[in-house]
């Protein structure tokens, strides 16, 4: 194989198994980076809270719709859920045969009655239609008009005014009347359903499999009773606020549920994500911000819909809004369209302080350093670094972006010899598959901040990790060596010292191929002067092109190094 392949595969797989790249490209020898575990990478379409499709900018801030505490798993888009649509999820229950205290009493009821003492008498039956009971050794006794929890203290006063000593009086309302009520109009399945008198409206509606959330309406139900209407519903006085019109059923009363009505939806920061039906043919902002309930955090909206057939789309502020006119099938997006002042910093690694800062949007790195308290004996100061999420992106990038130029000139590569190109496309199988594997290699996005023990002045981002180290008094040789250890740093310590002291240098091994690496993160691929505690030193393996099976040996032993330092997951 080529050699001009092998060397940028050399230089490649060297940085993989020191666990770093560069920020600056691939191949660059001034600003590294390590690779370690991060999150999948910011601005990643589809993201629930995103507003616009494509990945984020490097902005400083952007337009993001924040979600509700309780329901962060809500996912992104319009909504599709119709208000009101819940109250329908469940099944019918049955009438309770026993009314609830409240419950007025009408002819057709049922109740018991029983007296004792100084008169006996007992009955049990119906209400007559002039709202009266008839109690044998007593008479009627009006009982229409009377709460169900109100009769045993009507029917005793009717009692004592016959009978004024020794009687006791024992009343109870035992059903109450069996009524057949229509429901009709854009329900799930319209009929006439039996219930009690004292079931409500939402009751028979229930019944009737609720109303049809895609073409019946929360806002337009009438209940007709000879012809005509006795009264209206609007579900959203129940949903809001828990009212329902005074009105008891009777027999043959109908049911109608109208056609919908226009609707406009509420996404984005909002804590209720519906589509809410419009009591006319025009909804203002000022409504939808009633219904919808944005989040403190919401400043702006995006309004997107159709006017005269054309698509319309037009952006507010919220104050703007209240005054705007929406119409049938609009939507309006909440979102968050204000730059924050402060950035989050977390410290790791050899602190004593508090592990989050919270800083002014344009606070530099070495200010901040002021803030954070270390024991001197025991951090590193010198060697701080910082963990970004946009550099491990770039990296990313750079990684996968190199590992496709050497692929496709592996693949690409032209052989003079059919047994040429035999050998040339095993090898090229081989190092795609190892080539795979380094694909799904995860950056940490390091930035190296210090050089030479001095801090460089770098604007920090919000949610950038700031390490600061902990001191070492070894330098750990590793790589083409004959036993990978940690050896105690001492004053005027030389590369090659070290290198005796861990073996020497394998077959494999050439001085020309030595790095060390920093522990802030720099790395010095000519190393030239003398180690520092803390560093490591790699020997990278030398490549020879000229043989197949070393080619095959060497993929092998960087694959098992690569998986040694913990680059592959």
């Amino acid at each position: 194989m080529r050699a001009d392949i092998f060397r940028p595969l050399a230089l490649l797989v060297g940085l993989l198994c020191t666990g770093q790249v560069q920020a600056q490209g691939l191949f660059g020898n001034r600003v590294p980076q390590s690779l370690a575990n991060i999150g999948a990478m910011p601005g990643a379409p589809g993201d629930p809270g995103t507003n616009r499709l494509g990945t984020t900018t490097e902005a400083e801030a952007g337009a993001q719709a924040a979600l509700p505490l309780g329901e962060l798993s809500r996912a992104a888009g319009r909504p599709s859920a119709v208000f009101g649509a819940s109250l329908f999820t469940q099944g019918a229950s049955a009438s309770s045969e026993a009314p609830n205290p409240n419950y007025i009493l009408t002819p057709g009821d049922r109740v018991a009655v029983r007296v004792w003492g100084a008169v006996e008498a007992e009955q049990s039956g119906v209400i007559d239609p002039a709202g009266n009971f008839f109690l044998p050794n007593i008479g009627p006794i009006p009982l229409a008009g009377t709460r169900s929890g109100d009769i045993q203290a009507r029917v005793e006063a009717e009692v004592r005014r016959l009978y004024t000593q020794q009687v006791q009086v024992y009343a109870t309302v035992l059903s109450a009347q069996r009524i057949g009520v229509f429901v009709t109009g854009f329900v799930r399945t319209p009929g006439r359903f039996a219930g009690s008198a004292a079931d409500s409206v939402l009751d028979f509606l229930v019944r009737a499999g609720g109303v049809d959330p895609s073409r019946g309406s929360f806002r337009e139900i009438s209940i007709l009773r000879g012809g005509r209407q006795a009264a209206n519903l609007d579900l959203y006085r129940f949903l809001l606020d828990g009212r329902l019109p005074a009105l008891r059923l009777q027999e043959g009363d109908t049911i109608v549920v109208g056609r919908q009505r226009a609707l406009v939806g509420a996404t984005g920061g909002v804590r209720n994500n519906f589509l809410f039906e419009v009591p006319g043919q025009i909804m203002t902002g000022r409504e939808l911000i009633e219904y919808a309930r944005p989040l403190p955090s919401a400043t702006n909206a995006i309004i997107q819909g159709t006017r005269d057939g054309r698509p319309f789309s037009r952006y507010t502020t919220l104050t703007e809004l209240q005054g705007q006119r929406l119409g049938d099938q609009d939507v309006v997006t909440f979102i968050t369209d204000r730059p924050t002042q402060t950035v989050r910093v977390t410290v790791e690694g050899s602190r004593i302080g508090p592990s989050v800062l919270v800083m002014d949007r344009d606070a530099q790195l070495c200010n901040a350093l002021d803030y954070i308290e270390v024991d001197p004996l025991l951090a590193d100061t010198s060697s701080v670094f910082i963990l970004r999420a946009s550099v491990a992106a770039q990296q990313a990038r750079a990684l996968a972006e190199a590992s496709d130029r050497l692929e496709r000139a592996l693949f690409l590569a032209t052989s003079p010899t059919q047994g040429v190109a035999a050998i040339r496309t095993a090898e090229a199988q081989q190092i795609s598959t190892y080539l795979q594997r380094a694909r799904r290699t995860v950056p940490e996005g390091r930035v190296v901040v210090f050089s030479d023990g001095r801090c460089n002045s770098i604007r920090l981002e919000d949610n950038d990790v700031i390490v600061i180290p902990e001191r070492r008094e070894t330098v750990f040789v590793t790589g083409e060596v004959g036993m990978a250890r940690a050896i105690v740093w001492r004053p005027g310590i030389t590369v090659n010292e070290l290198l005796r002291e861990a073996g020497g240098l394998t077959a494999r091994g050439d001085t020309r191929n030595l790095m060390i690496r920093r522990a802030s993160g720099e790395v010095i691929l000519d190393p030239r002067e003398a180690p520092r505690p803390g560093d490591e030193l790699i020997a990278l393996p030398r490549l020879d092109p000229r043989y197949f099976q070393m080619a095959t040996d060497l993929m092998q032993i960087l694959f098992q190094a690569a998986l040694a330092a913990r680059v592959f997951r």
